[in-house]
């Protein structure tokens, strides 16, 4: 049972989300299966309760993850009969984990609390507290890395044929790092370098930062986008994100190509080219800078 339960961890975060990264309708991790993210991704009614729905993970944010691999919301579209072989192992995977899930619960909420005898409500209380602490700073912290302004998403068709160093490019562009000092980083595990782990996801954490300083200089250079901010800025930015795509599209100002969460490359267009002042290569960064700049003369110019 351990070895499977590690294999459910490798797989679902060590290869498809770092492999897949920001792959709608691959990579798990956006929206979580429950969750609309980008606009690409296609509207129902259950998305309206986004903002409860989020709520609700953050504050059991370990049993979301724990249930991840089930891939619940698949699952239920696919309709399997239930002596179908996917069935059969859908339903294996679930025993595994409500086995894991229930341990844990047990330990957490019933048998250290009675060891603590006439405290038992005291040692409930905060085993409780502590646990849903945890699970909304780590959702937070890794919210901040994949839904705030910046973060790309992509669909199948952006990776077919895609190169290694376009994958570096993915990775890049498809993350959001959390700006702040040697406390901060060492509260989130490093995981505010979220940009470098995606990059380098087998590199120790401790090493991020000083990696972080290398890829930045190669921003510059390359004149890449690279997204960082404080971390209630970031947050911020992912609760609006969660908010705003609760509601269809044909409610909301920006179209996919344009919006704060995702910009395609028809928003700026063009190849690159040299700028003559500097005699600097322009890329993305600069494209995209110009594109924003160009979005709001065109709503300065309606609004007059």
């Amino acid at each position: 049972v351990p070895a499977l339960r590690a294999f459910h961890c490798k797989n679902t975060h060590n290869f498809v989300h770092h492999y897949k990264t920001t792959l709608l309708g691959l990579d798990d991790d956006i929206g979580y299966g429950v969750l609309r993210v980008s606009r690409y991704l296609g509207w129902s009614p259950f998305y309206l309760g986004q903002p409860v729905y989020n709520l609700l993970l953050q504050m059991f944010f370990e049993y979301g993850v724990a249930i991840q691999h089930l891939e619940l919301g698949k699952v239920a579209k696919k309709k399997w009969p239930a002596d179908s072989p996917e069935r059969k192992q859908f339903e294996a995977d679930r025993r595994l984990v409500l086995k894991k899930v229930g341990k844990q619960v047990a330990k957490d909420y019933l048998i250290f609390p009675l060891l603590t005898g006439p405290a038992f409500f005291s040692t409930l209380t905060a085993n409780i507290t502590a646990n849903v602490v945890r699970n909304v700073w780590t959702n937070a912290v890794i919210f901040c890395g994949h839904f705030p302004d910046g973060a790309e998403k992509f669909t199948k068709a952006d990776i077919d044929g895609e190169t290694q160093g376009q994958w570096y490019l993915r990775q890049m562009l498809g993350s959001a790092n959390i700006s702040g000092g040697p406390l901060l980083h060492f509260m989130t595990g490093n995981l505010s370098h979220q940009i470098e782990h995606h990059l380098f996801p087998d590199l120790p954490s401790n090493r991020l930062a000083a990696i972080a300083v290398r890829v930045r200089e190669l921003c510059d250079k390359y004149d890449l986008p690279y997204t960082t901010g404080s971390l209630p800025v970031q947050y911020a930015k992912s609760w609006r994100t969660i908010i705003k795509l609760s509601l269809p599209n044909k409610y909301l100002r920006r179209s996919a190509d344009d919006a704060p969460e995702t910009r395609s490359e028809r928003v700026f267009g063009g190849a690159a080219t040299i700028d003559p002042a500097t005699g600097r290569r322009r890329g993305l960064r600069t494209a995209l800078q110009e594109g924003r700049r160009r979005i709001a003369r065109r709503a300065a110019a309606a609004v007059a």
